[in-house]
């Protein structure tokens, strides 16, 4: 892959990765409750959901995908349903931060590993990043490489963006550590969940 063609690809995926949208909302609010480790090692379920959907459509299955009405409107809605239902949790959430000397049930982590996992698989705008952005900076000449060099600059970002809004997350918990404060914590974090999941809602598959 040529060098220019990647500084060009560079800071426009890095701009896609910094994006607030669900999933980072989702770092965000999960460090601010439970911490920035935890939140963090979640995310893993993030990255796994991406890389899989990165090679889908290395190997051509998602523009297949991205093409079909019917499975992207199959997974939009699932998609905007989870995150209607991931925001209604939390605005009904009511228990206490975690201390900072607690430790986190392996079950609970494995519970919130899910949630960006599905969080990730349930857009269908990012299989849509994968198959329409991705191809204006493959190299015809070196497609696996090259895409390969694409999708990993994708998940080093991601893996960047998902540090930084988990720092945010951290600092903003010390500052709703009473149950008062948590609680409308919730109900924004909730809100503009919801609020993701019904712009979802009525996102369009691009014309072919």
């Amino acid at each position: 892959m040529p060098l220019e063609t990647f500084l060009l690809f560079a800071p426009a995926c890095f701009a896609i990765n910094m994006a607030f949208g669900p999933n980072n909302l989702l770092s965000l609010t999960n460090a601010a409750r439970v911490g920035i480790a935890p939140a963090v090692l979640a995310a893993v379920g993030r990255i796994i959901s991406f890389a899989a959907m990165i090679a889908i459509a290395g190997v051509g299955l998602g523009a297949i995908l991205a093409a079909s009405e019917t499975v992207f409107t199959l997974v939009k809605y699932a998609g905007a349903a989870y995150l209607v239902w991931i925001g209604i949790n939390l605005i009904r959430a009511g228990a206490p931060l975690m201390r900072e000397d607690a430790t986190m049930p392996r079950s609970s982590l494995r519970k919130l590993t899910l949630q960006e996992l599905w969080v990730a698989a349930g857009n269908p705008k990012a299989i849509l990043v994968f198959t329409a952005f991705f191809p204006q900076f493959v190299d015809p000449a070196s497609y696996a490489l090259s895409f390969a060099i694409l999708g990993g600059t994708f998940l080093a970002f991601e893996t960047i963006a998902i540090i930084v809004y988990s720092f945010i997350g951290a600092k903003l918990g010390r500052y709703i550590r009473d149950g008062r404060t948590l609680k409308w914590f919730n109900r924004t974090s909730g809100g503009m969940m919801i609020g993701f999941g019904l712009l979802l809602m009525f996102t369009r598959r691009p014309a072919t």
